[in-house]
């Protein structure tokens, strides 16, 4: 009857109570089973980008820095980019069990881009989704992050234009990992 009464105090304030079973009269919820973790090899296809980066254009040109860690158990990959001009933007990087695929949302001042995909039987991470202008623009866009021999990533954003139909280079990036400080 306490148990009931609890429930009904908690409906009416709107609280949504749910009686646990096996829970203490004194109020106590039964423990939660942990979540899953974030492990093994899908979790991991992503690593081959995480650390500290110098980010080139491919004639040498500096882009900026980039800054991928791993958080949340390993659950999610968090990147920082701050480009050569001062300007900045975050994703999230994530394996996404409902879509089967990784997911990525970028968010900077000019745009937001969300898109998935899967690493490759080559070892590459491609992406493709929506880039969402601030002015309201959409347009299909498509990433992909290549690692290679020698420990540098090669990253390559296209834009679909629907003017000529075709997929333009947004930007190329050549990531060379930060050198440690002495």
């Amino acid at each position: 009857m306490k148990q009931v009464s609890i429930a009904l105090a908690a409906l009416v304030a709107g609280l949504g109570f749910q009686p646990v079973a096996g829970a203490q009269d004194a109020g106590e919820a039964a423990p939660q089973p942990a979540p899953p973790s974030c492990k093994g090899e899908v979790y991991d296809d992503f690593d081959f980008w995480l650390g500290e980066w110098d980010v080139t254009t491919p004639d040498g040109q500096v882009a900026g820095t980039n800054s991928i860690t791993k958080a949340e158990d390993g659950c999610l990959l968090i990147e920082r980019w701050t480009g050569a001009r001062g300007t900045t933007g975050q994703s999230y990087n994530f394996y996404d069990t409902g879509l089967d695929k990784w997911r990525q949302v970028w968010v900077a001042r000019g745009a937001t881009i969300d898109y998935a995909g899967k690493l490759t039987d080559d070892g590459e991470m491609r992406l493709e989704g929506k880039i969402a202008y601030r002015n309201g623009n959409t347009a299909p866009f498509r990433g992909s992050w290549t690692p290679e021999a020698d420990g540098s990533v090669t990253q390559h954003f296209q834009q679909y234009n629907s003017e000529t139909e075709s997929w333009d280079d947004w930007f190329t990036g050549i990531y060379h990992r930060t050198p440690a400080s002495e």
